[in-house]
């Protein structure tokens, strides 16, 4: 028995090892039937369709019926029409918002914008494929029930009467490309020591969004959104909350000026991280350029 082993151990020892270059099948494990020629070449000849089966010409992918692919014949649903060629919204719905200030990645004793969403670490948004922000989805609207003051860069209509029916504020607001580059990564960009840039106002094409007060944009008449307010309360059915009598007033209406990007920090300040402090211009020209 030991003699065998050794033997059946020096064969291993001189074998190649396995790999999917040494590997065949068994002998006979395969029986391959050898194809004729002619007419004996199979059973789509002699049949009387002379050979259309085999002449098939079949539809590319995406083709199945018809002269358009499945992707243009099905409907979509055209969450922000018009903006879809030129600016990407990523999706964050309701129900995710909710989980994220139920396990305290984001704070609602302070206003919530996109900096504090993409700090929550389970947010991703990429410049340069084109994203402009949050698109906020309407999926946990039945359940969501936090008293939030939220800015956005796009909403529906269910989503804004979600947020104001807990008691929260929210607007719409447009970031340019260079702004959006800042906010993703704001503690890089401080430890450049540069100053903080001034919001662009948005393009032709988005000006009409951003200034309506149906969509809470930031660019609308406060007293026209508080008058759509009541509108959408009023067509949704719920008591619209009375946030001049909450206690958190002061943060609910806290808003940012257009040409702001953080909170609490103004255009043209540097934020030096290693020492602690902010520096603010004290020329003329420069006040004014980022005043203007």
């Amino acid at each position: 028995m030991s003699q065998t082993v050794d033997r059946a151990l020096n064969l291993l020892r001189v074998l190649p090892r396995v790999s999917l270059g040494n590997i065949r099948d068994n002998p006979g494990s395969r029986n391959s039937k050898k194809r004729g020629r002619a007419q004996h070449g199979g059973d789509k000849h002699g049949d009387g369709n002379k050979g259309s089966k085999s002449r098939q010409n079949y539809p590319r992918l995406g083709y199945e019926t018809g002269n358009n692919p499945f992707y243009l014949r099905f409907p979509r649903e055209p969450y922000y029409k018009g903006h879809h060629l030129k600016r990407q919204y990523p999706p964050l719905s309701l129900l995710q918002l909710q989980q994220l200030i139920d396990v305290n990645r984001v704070d609602t004793s302070k206003p919530v914008d996109l900096v504090a969403i993409i700090n929550s670490g389970l947010y991703k948004l990429s410049v340069d494929e084109g994203h402009f922000g949050v698109n906020l989805t309407d999926e946990g609207a039945d359940i969501f029930e936090a008293k939030i003051n939220l800015e956005v860069q796009w909403a529906s209509e269910p989503v804004i009467a979600a947020i104001e029916r807990a008691g929260g504020v929210i607007t719409t607001s447009y970031y340019d490309p260079h702004c959006l580059q800042v906010m993703v990564n704001s503690k890089k960009f401080f430890e450049r020591g540069v100053p903080i840039p001034k919001r662009m106002f948005p393009p032709p094409d988005a000006i009409e969004f951003y200034s309506s007060a149906a969509n809470r944009g930031y660019l609308a008449d406060p007293d026209k959104i508080s008058e759509e307010r009541l509108v959408l309360a009023q067509k949704y059915g719920y008591n619209l909350p009375k946030i001049e009598e909450d206690a958190e007033y002061e943060m609910l209406t806290e808003r940012k000026d257009p040409r702001q990007v953080f909170y609490g920090l103004n255009p043209g300040w540097i934020v030096n991280l290693k020492d602690k402090v902010i520096l603010k211009p004290k020329e003329e020209e420069l006040l004014e350029y980022y005043a203007s």
